[in-house]
């Protein structure tokens, strides 16, 4: 029996025994909390069985989300990796914290490609003077685990240099530097059994955290690389769900040309598809492991992910639809997340809430669920969400985002402000504003700023006065630009690059 083969049956036996999610009952509350926090890479909202998907399987997410709260407008404080993480340990918005793209990508000066303006500076590492997620949780007494990827910088500043007892992966890569199976080449991370599922193995190390620190109170967060490119998978997984789109009927057109790029419309990708089954049985994998260990009644399971899913460029791996565009993009499919926090205890299976939140609000929901003194001046930006999850409600606020870059799928420097069900998009090339009603136009297709100029004009302000006050960096005119060079590459991308997607994606289906 190969390494794989053992893998994916210890995997299939702990799916099959697992027991159904169950709410604890007042009493458990004299008991610590303990806490295990799921974050994955690149997962759009539409990825998940719950939210709507018949492509991919997610029985085991699904289970977690029915578990506890299913917040419906969940958002991540960016469209791409690096500051929707710095948000989640800092509970802060990005640009407060100066990290406002993925670390590693060229800004300023740097910048080599023809566009109407200069990215803004980027840090590179989460700073030291703020007081992470894990350090609070640490000082309160917590064993704290880091399990899978970090891009918050290089060496002095990884995960155990922020508070992480251990760290098993996480360093300055934000995709795997050998791929999804073993040998992984991560300097963080022990090579296992040729062919070892990287991601089965970050659910392992967990769940081997788990069962160790069982007897004291632990604050575990697994971080997966999937489902971030390189999108791989088994031959088997490939092979179930090629059969499953045939069985379907395949799509005769996959993507659409949208402003700057192609972007996908299906959920028919076979690799994607298989990457999505192994996630769903890692998440299986460590849920099994709280129940028989009889903690499951006094952890808090928290999932979510850090930008939409690929629709344009890397893999064009999976749709959004109905929201627009994906991750690196300023609409919907870029920002909005599966947002699930289970509470036993606390929060009644099933529930759902349509408030919007945002990632900087765990920080805050955590400290207080820990019953650890909340932190304000750290986490300014965030607001617990205890209330919500316990049936009552939070003062409305509004939601703000600010992305001084170019997304390598697409996306275009802007700024954000959702009000209530409205949203403003607002564009550094040219000034201009877009304006969408998000309760009857969820796929912002029509933009009505004009229309209601008044609605745009006071968002605006009030952007505006935001940006201000976190000191936000602003992107600069680039004097280099061509616009008949861009021009064509814009013609280039509605043209053959539509085609070439078109036919290479064709080719898993014949």
């Amino acid at each position: 029996m190969t390494a794989r083969m053992t893998i994916w049956i210890t995997c299939f036996l702990a799916i099959s025994l697992s027991p159904p999610f169950a709410a604890a009952d007042q009493s458990t509350q004299s008991k610590p909390l303990n806490f295990v926090f799921i974050l994955v890479d690149d997962l759009g909202q539409k990825d998940i069985g719950i939210e709507g998907s018949t492509f991919y399987e997610t029985p085991n997410i699904d289970k977690l989300a029915a578990s506890g709260m299913r917040f419906t407008n969940g958002y991540a404080t960016c469209q791409v990796c690096s500051p929707s993480r710095a948000s989640i340990m800092l509970g802060k918005y990005p640009a407060r914290i100066g990290i406002t793209d993925w670390i590693g990508a060229a800004t300023g000066k740097n910048w080599r490609r023809n566009d109407r303006v200069l990215p803004a500076e980027n840090r590179a590492s989460l700073p030291h003077k703020d007081t992470s997620l894990a350090e609070a949780m640490k000082k309160a007494g917590y064993k704290t685990f880091f399990a899978g990827k970090w891009h918050l910088g290089g060496k002095g500043s990884f995960p155990e240099d922020h508070g992480f007892d251990i760290n098993k992966g996480g360093h300055h890569r934000g995709s795997p530097p050998g791929g999804f199976f073993s040998p992984y080449k991560n300097p963080k991370l022990k090579d296992g059994p040729k062919g070892e599922s990287l991601t089965l193995r970050l659910a392992a190390e967990t769940t081997q955290f788990i069962e160790k620190h069982k007897n004291q109170k632990f604050f575990a967060f697994l971080s997966f690389y999937a489902v971030h490119a390189p999108i791989q998978t088994t031959n088997q997984l490939r092979d179930k769900y090629t059969k499953k789109a045939r069985g379907r009927g395949l799509a005769k057109s996959r993507f659409i040309f949208d402003r700057t790029m192609p972007v996908r419309q299906v959920q028919d990708n076979p690799v994607y598809a298989g990457m999505m089954e192994t996630l769903d049985n890692a998440v299986g994998i460590v849920t099994q492991k709280l129940h028989e260990l009889g903690l499951a009644k006094n952890t808090v399971i928290i999932f979510t992910s850090d930008n939409g899913g690929v629709s344009s460029g890397d893999a064009y791996a999976t749709s959004n639809l109905p929201l627009r565009g994906g991750k690196g993009r300023q609409w919907e499919g870029g920002i909005r997340e599966p947002y699930y926090i289970s509470a036993p205890g606390i929060t009644k299976p099933k529930s759902v809430s349509d408030v919007p939140v945002t990632g900087t609000d765990f920080y805050p929901t955590i400290l207080q669920l820990a019953g650890i003194p909340l932190k304000p001046q750290q986490h300014i930006d965030g607001v617990s969400l205890l209330p919500i999850l316990k049936g009552k409600s939070i003062p409305k606020r509004d939601l703000f985002w600010h992305y001084p870059h170019y997304g390598n799928q697409g996306g275009e420097p802007s700024a954000i402000i959702r009000s209530g069900n409205w949203k403003l998009i607002h564009y550094y090339e040219d000034g201009r504003n877009e304006l969408y009603d998000l309760k009857t136009d969820i796929g912002e297709k029509s933009d009505q700023a004009k229309a209601y100029p008044k609605i745009a004009a006071k968002l605006k302000s009030k952007l505006d006065v935001w940006l201000k006050e976190t000191g936000a960096a602003i992107p600069k005119k680039d004097d280099r630009f061509d616009p008949e060079k861009k021009k064509r590459q814009i013609q280039h991308q509605k043209t053959k690059r539509l085609q070439q997607l078109e036919n290479g994606h064709a080719r898993y289906f014949k």
